[in-house]
C-alpha cells in the first residue's frame, strides 16, 4: 500500500507559529501597560506621602509659633513635640528642624526652616514683621533614587505686629 503525502502539513505549522507569535506580542503589550500603571500608582502614592510630610512640618511650625508666647519655640527656649517626636534645634534665626517618622510606614520626614524678619516701625511705609516657614517633605528620609520631595512655603505677618 502506498501512502499519500499531504501537501498542507507545512501550512498548518506556519499558521500555528503565526498565531502563537501574535498571542505572545499581545501578552507582552498588556504586561508592559500593567507595569507602567504600577509605576504611576507608586509615584502618586510617594507624591502624596511627601506632600503630607511637608504639610505636617508647616502645621507643627505654625502651632508653636502661634501658641502662647511662653510656649513659642521660636522666641524662647521652649521645646517642641511634633507627630510624636521630640524636636530639638539651635535657638537661632533661622530655625531648622526635622520632623521624623511621617507617612504610612513612618519612613517619611519633613525638613523645616522658620525665618523671622523683624519689622521696622520707623520706615515710611513701615516694614512689618514677617515669618516664613519652608517645609520640605520627603516620602523617605534616606535620599535615594526613589525619593520624592515636595515643598510648601508659607509667609505671614508675625504675631508681634
Amino acid at each position: 500500500m502506498i501512502k499519500k503525502v499531504q501537501k498542507n502539513r507545512a501550512f498548518v505549522l506556519l499558521f500555528a507559529v503565526t498565531i502563537a507569535a501574535i498571542l505572545l506580542s499581545i501578552a507582552l503589550g498588556v504586561m508592559n501597560i500593567a507595569y507602567r500603571e504600577i509605576g504611576f500608582g507608586t509615584s502618586a502614592k510617594d507624591t502624596n506621602e511627601a506632600f503630607f510630610a511637608a504639610d505636617t512640618g508647616v502645621e507643627c511650625a505654625l502651632f508653636y509659633d502661634k501658641s502662647d508666647p511662653a510656649q513659642n519655640a521660636f522666641t524662647g527656649s521652649a521645646s517642641m513635640s511634633c507627630a510624636g517626636s521630640n524636636i530639638s534645634f539651635v535657638a537661632t534665626n533661622p530655625w531648622n528642624f526635622v520632623v521624623p517618622g511621617l507617612g504610612n510606614n513612618s519612613n517619611g520626614c519633613a525638613n523645616v526652616t522658620v525665618t523671622k524678619t523683624p519689622g521696622d516701625g520707623t520706615v515710611v511705609p513701615p516694614v512689618l514683621p514677617i515669618t516664613t516657614v519652608i517645609s520640605k517633605g520627603y516620602n523617605v528620609c534616606s535620599l535615594g533614587a526613589n525619593t520624592v520631595e515636595r515643598e510648601l512655603n508659607t509667609t505671614y505677618l508675625s504675631s508681634s505686629s
